[in-house]
């Protein structure tokens, strides 16, 4: 499964690399493997999904939870993250929009499916 995501997050940087450097030469990059299908969606259906990530304390709670920490318990003794009712309301905003699920009561995780997403948008903010 690990070497999976990394092959898929090698993958996304790669492309990334490509689209940059052809927005830097003013060119239009080639639509690779549905590329073109995201260039015509309509990208204010992701607007729900990217503001939830836009909360230092959702972030945080998104990094515990792939570190491991998976319970509301275990996520209260994290410095900053709040009380445990403050906890509850961030996790079913990054549950609604399809960052966590919950795989059994009480247990929290990021589904396989949008890990690489979210690391994808980390990576792609670096500086």
């Amino acid at each position: 499964m690990e070497e999976a995501v990394d092959n898929r997050l090698a993958a996304l940087e790669q492309r990334i690399a490509a689209l940059e450097a052809a927005a830097a030469g003013r060119l239009r990059p080639q639509a690779v493997d549905g590329e073109e299908a995201v260039l015509e969606a309509d990208w204010t259906e992701w607007a729900g999904a990217l503001a939830a990530l836009g909360n230092p304390v959702r972030l945080t709670l998104l990094q515990q939870i792939l570190r491991g920490t998976s319970t509301v318990s275990g996520l209260s003794a994290v410095q900053g993250l709040g009380t445990s009712g403050q906890i509850y309301h961030h996790l079913r905003q990054l549950t609604a929009e399809g960052w966590l699920h919950s795989p059994s009561r009480g247990v929290f995780a990021v589904p396989p499916s949008r890990v690489v997403a979210l690391l994808a948008i980390l990576v792609a903010l670096e500086r």
